[in-house]
């Protein structure tokens, strides 16, 4: 009987994910008839079809869901063991698969990057921005290595190492400069510009400012801070904004930015990676690293902040 390959289930792995041929092709850098071959074979292997293609849809079977229930852990487990060769080593090396959500990504990825690579100069790192959900996900999964998340995540299977800590600052257009910066109270009946859902940022805010879910001016979001602040400075509202954004975002616009005199919002940033993997120990060093970065940028003077 012929056996399956790894490089079978990685490109199975792939189409279960994407639900189309193009796209998971594009992810296994081969050619769509290539990766159709590769699937037809391992399904003549396994003697069961893996995908329902009827439809306009590409659809897993119930067979293909269990198997790919079974495939993640597979691949997870050749992934560990890649990583436990690493772990021996004198340092960490070799490709580092790093993801960070977007609200910290633009403002630490300069420093941070150069400080990785001074570090640790025989790392390919790659980089991952997208929203909280998926880099969990992705980590669990063992897509990425680690990431770099607003803390708490609360999932038993990570390791969270709290790295640092910063507050969120009021902007407001810079017609409002010379008014006190109102009570956290007062901001729910403020337009209160946000993130859109599946920010974590956007979460923060509304707990922050005990503002509804719903609300009289919905359809006012943005999909970054820049467009946040743009916004408020097109005197469209008010938004909030976390510390190390100030010196980036505050110029961008004309805008009048204020801290909260007391008891500030903010969040602690810190790094997730699952507790089993090998490398669980070098990224305790890498965890050094981004607090360095963070502590660097704080340092920074933001003058714009009253």
């Amino acid at each position: 009987m012929a056996e399956f390959t790894l490089k079978q289930l990685r490109y199975f792995e792939a189409l279960a994910r994407h639900l189309h041929f193009g796209n998971a092709a594009d992810v296994c850098a081969i050619t769509q008839p290539a990766l159709s071959m590769q699937i037809k074979d391992l399904e003549e292997i396994l003697g069961e079809p893996l995908f329902d293609r009827s439809g306009r849809q590409v659809k897993l079977t119930n067979f293909g869901m269990e198997v790919a229930l079974r495939t993640r852990d597979i691949l997870r487990a050749t992934d560990d063991l890649a990583d436990l060769a690493r772990a021996t080593g004198d340092t960490l090396s070799g490709r580092l698969r790093l993801g960070i959500i977007p609200t910290v990504a633009p403002y630490l990825l300069p420093t941070l990057i150069r400080n990785l690579q001074s570090s640790y100069p025989g790392v390919d790192l790659n980089i991952r921005e997208t929203l909280t959900p998926r880099l969990i996900q992705e980590v669990s999964d063992g897509k990425l290595d680690t990431a770099i998340v607003a803390l708490p995540i609360d999932e038993p299977n990570f390791q969270e190492v709290p790295l640092f800590t910063e507050d969120f600052v009021l902007v407001r257009p810079i017609g409002e400069a010379d008014k006190p910066t109102p009570a956290p109270a007062a901001l729910r009946d403020m337009k209160l510009l946000l993130l859109e859902e599946g920010h974590c940022f956007r979460d923060q805010a509304l707990s922050f400012c005990s503002v509804p879910t719903v609300r009289p001016w919905e359809g006012l979001d943005g999909s970054s801070l820049s467009t946040l602040v743009q916004m408020v400075g097109a005197n469209m509202g008010v938004t909030l904004l976390p510390e190390m954004a100030i010196a980036v975002e505050g110029r961008a616009a004309p805008v009048a930015i204020s801290r909260f005199p007391v008891n500030p919002p903010n969040r602690t940033i810190g790094m997730i990676w699952r507790r089993s993997n090998p490398l669980s120990q070098r990224f305790t060093q890498v965890a050094e690293v981004v607090k360095r970065s963070g502590e660097q940028m704080q340092k920074i003077p933001t003058d714009l902040a009253g």
